[in-house]
């Protein structure tokens, strides 16, 4: 039975070595920071501080958490200003 396993495991890992991987977005933490996912191997990536994709690991998803909630306070804050300030008037 575990060798069953081993071998359904390991052909997502061979198509991806084959085709490449398949990420799809999975989280929007910021406008220019992301996480993904591979739709074949389930292997997860993230946009570190220079842009370039890295692994996703539980540094980096902690990382992104904090990120994320600093980004949707600013977001609300700003939101709330516009709307309490309207600049037409």
């Amino acid at each position: 039975m575990k060798n069953l396993h081993q071998k359904t495991a390991a052909l997502p890992r061979i198509y991806c070595n084959i085709f490449g991987h398949n990420y799809q977005v999975t989280k929007q933490v910021t406008y220019f920071v992301k996480e993904y996912k591979c739709k074949h191997c389930n292997r997860e990536l993230t946009t570190n501080s220079n842009g370039n994709l890295i692994e996703l690991t539980p540094k980096f998803r902690e990382i992104n958490s904090i990120l994320e909630r600093i980004h949707s306070s600013k977001i609300a804050r700003l939101k709330d200003r516009s709307f309490s300030n309207p600049s037409y008037i």
